[in-house]
């Protein structure tokens, strides 16, 4: 494969796995914080919304774009140790600690607050969903959030490290 390919390959890698970081990032640092001040049926009604909203053609280009774009660096530096070696480190924190924590964890806590009936639930009622969901989702998300930004620093590694081998 031609080093332009690799390259192009290599920034999209980059780009993809900066974006998912990101939107972890921030949710962790604003999102979760201010949904935290907001009372329980507020709470419960938004994170419904939100995530409905993001079972969208962007965010599934780039949580499973970067689960393609991850491997697919590792084979086209295969022969450069330092990168591949990086990118690998990258492929399976992703794949276990973004991909797999979303799909294990966060998304049965969203499928089973997405079920859950808000309209006519006691003050009571709400405190108990609020309590079943909030803190395991934030706690995963979490571990997804600094799993994501590791990858991005382990992508980026590998990057300058074939930056200086071509230099």
């Amino acid at each position: 494969m031609s080093n332009l390919v690799s390259t192009l390959v290599l920034g999209l890698t980059i780009l993809a796995s900066g974006l998912i970081a990101g939107l972890f990032y921030a949710w962790s640092c604003a999102v979760s914080p201010g949904l935290n001040r907001v009372p329980d049926t507020a709470y419960l009604a938004t994170m419904q919304q939100i995530n409905r909203a993001i079972l969208n053609p962007a965010f599934f280009a780039t949580f499973m774009g970067t689960l393609i774009l991850l491997p697919l660096s590792c084979r086209l530096f295969r022969g450069h140790p330092i990168p591949f070696w990086l990118l690998l480190a990258a492929t399976i924190l992703y794949a276990v600690g973004v991909f797999g924590v979303t799909m294990r964890k966060n998304v049965p806590l969203n499928d089973q607050l997405d079920k859950t009936g808000l309209t006519g639930a006691s003050p009571t009622e709400l405190r108990e969903y609020r309590d079943r969901f909030e803190e395991p989702w934030n706690r995963w998300n979490g571990v997804r959030t600094y799993a994501s930004v590791a990858v991005l620093g382990l992508v980026i590694m590998a990057a300058l490290s074939e930056s200086i081998r071509r230099s």
